[in-house]
């Protein structure tokens, strides 16, 4: 073992056909992969160059590999982020299934010792992957022991985490960029499956990417089959839920909204005689470990579960992803469902709908902002002069860690608060009172709650549109499909037996034909500026920063002139 005492050179080929071909090498002789897609070598030899790169590929597309394999070439380990620790832990055991080298992680979840020996593996060579999650990049003594490493590679795994645009907002995933600048700046590598495009400028901006490389290659699943089942009252639903997953083929998964619906369901196709499991937060851990890993040796058949699962798991012959209620939003309903036919079989998504499902949603966005909470926070900076820590802040308002953080992160958007250094000192910018500071947060948070919001109708919209859902699920993310898809109910529904064609949606009308594309920016003279997401027939879809994503007649946006160029 020669350790990691001072810095290694990369043992890449010059050329690139030869370097294309070592890496097509690497990844079959270590990983087990007969072949890489063009899109995989051309971030990876990016990479290999020294660029940064931004990756936005569906889900089990292999995004993994983009990192996995160029760092067997690199002179240093690659520090991928990754914000669950269980997603670590499978990522982890995944590698260690393969000839690559070894694969550590460093979290909170594990004793000491186990920590120690996790960066004895990386500093000495025996490992040339380290897994944390974005919380323990705040750490000082973390980022030290780090840069001491010479890591080649730094690696954001769920990159959208990082925009308050996504669905999936963490506060956390804003230290990234800086943690990389500390780390000697290595190439920085975003990984996502959804990033429309204001969510992909953010992933730029704040992991502080430098003429990053995007590559794309859409997000559409073709092999998954689309289907929406609505009813009007919640005993039929269930029963039709049961009756459909019960005859259901293949591994499968169904979500439910709450926890005691994942065991009501799982009960009930038990007694229907399906090899079913529940799933959930509110389980013990090493329940959930039973599950999971039974799952992925194929028994339970099917996993009840709650959005706890499905974050990490691999398993290629999932036949189909089932939605017993509505979901938050388009958002995780594409990640979830982008759970099944990862091995490029045909694969179901069927979602169960019922109009009054969109209450409970509703619901959870209409928490309230506590502003003497924020009042405590201000007080507590206010009076001080020199920046205090996160930590310190919560110990002085007698607010939680958590709920601190969130506070801050509403007040550094606001302007009210400035983060120094390593984001975790923070100081009362100047000229503010405490009463200024927490107006300004509340527009943010309101303004949050109205995007929230604005996803809930946009899920409405896919559940209840007459046209091809594809072609607005792509839509939604800024993709335009230029034709109904051939593959989810609305499509077979209009399909015409006579001639084996899917009918074409009716041209727009020549005087609403929009003079906009995709991911145009607009101006619109209320809600300010945002950004083209979809042109169907007759209307045209926004995402405004301030109120979300709004649906507007081509007609009047023609007639009284709506939309502006930004």
């Amino acid at each position: 073992m020669t350790g990691r005492t001072g810095s290694t050179s990369p043992r890449t080929p010059t050329s690139p056909r030869h370097r294309i071909a070592e890496l097509r090498r690497i990844a079959r002789e270590r990983f087990g992969w007969s072949d890489l897609a063009p899109e995989q070598t051309e971030a990876m030899g990016a990479l290999l160059d020294g660029h940064d790169v931004l990756v936005v590929m569906p889900t089990g597309s292999g995004k993994s590999a983009i990192y996995q394999v160029p760092t067997v070439l690199l002179g240093g380990p690659a520090v991928v982020v990754s914000p669950l620790i269980s997603l670590q832990r499978d990522q982890v055991a995944g590698l260690r299934r393969s000839a690559a080298p070894d694969a550590v992680a460093v979290n909170s979840a594990q004793p000491e010792s186990a920590t120690e020996e996790g960066w004895r593996a990386v500093r000495e060579g025996d490992a040339e992957y380290l897994f944390m999650s974005p919380e323990q990049l705040a750490k000082d003594t973390v980022l030290k022991r780090l840069r001491g490493l010479n890591p080649s590679l730094f690696v954001v795994d769920e990159a959208h985490c990082v925009s308050s645009w996504g669905h999936d907002f963490r506060p956390d995933y804003l230290s990234l960029g800086e943690a990389a600048e500390r780390l000697g700046r290595p190439p920085v590598l975003a990984l996502t499956a959804t990033a429309a495009t204001p969510v992909r400028a953010d992933i730029l901006e704040h992991l502080h990417m430098r003429d990053a490389e995007v590559v794309s290659t859409g997000t559409d699943r073709p092999n998954i089959h689309l289907d929406v089942r609505t009813f009007t009252d919640d005993d039929g639903k269930r029963a039709a839920v049961a009756h459909w997953t019960a005859g259901a083929h293949g591994p499968g998964i169904l979500y439910t909204a709450t926890r005691r619906d994942a065991e009501t369901h799982a009960a009930r196709l038990r007694q229907d005689g399906v090899a079913a499991e529940a799933y959930h937060a509110g389980m013990k851990a090493v329940d959930r470990r039973r599950i999971q890993d039974g799952f992925m040796a194929g028994r339970p058949a099917v996993v009840v579960a709650t959005s706890a699962f499905g974050m990490g798991i691999d398993k290629p012959d999932v036949r189909f992803v089932a939605h017993a209620s509505v979901p938050e939003s388009l958002d995780s309903y594409y990640q979830e469902i982008g759970r099944a036919g990862r091995d490029g079989e045909p694969a179901r998504a069927v979602l169960f709908y019922r109009p009054e499902d969109l209450g409970l949603q509703k619901f959870l966005t209409a928490r309230a902002l506590d502003t003497e909470e924020l009042k405590k926070i201000m007080n507590v900076l206010l009076g001080r002069n020199a920046p205090q820590s996160r930590t310190r802040v919560a110990q002085l308002s007698g607010l939680s860690r958590r709920r601190t953080t969130d506070l801050l992160n509403l007040l550094e958007e606001a302007g009210a608060v400035t983060c120094e250094g390593r984001r975790r000192a923070v100081r009362a910018s100047s000229g503010r009172t405490a009463d200024e500071a927490v107006e300004g947060a509340a527009e943010v948070f309101e303004r949050r709650r109205r995007m929230d919001r604005s996803r809930i109708e946009m899920m409405r919209g896919y559940a209840e549109t007459q046209s091809c859902r594809r072609q607005y699920l792509l839509g939604y993310f800024g993709e335009q499909l230029d034709r109904p898809c051939g593959q989810c109910d609305l499509c077979h529904r209009d399909h015409d037996g006579r001639t084996g064609t899917t009918r074409r949606e009716p041209a727009r009308a020549p005087g609403h034909r929009a003079p906009y594309e995709p991911n145009d920016r607009v101006r619109h003279a209320e809600w300010g500026e945002g950004t083209i997401m979809r042109i169907e027939e007759d209307r045209v879809v926004v995402l405004f920063e301030q109120v979300g994503y709004k649906t507007l007649s081509l007609a009047a946006v023609a007639e009284h002139g709506l939309l502006t160029g930004a």
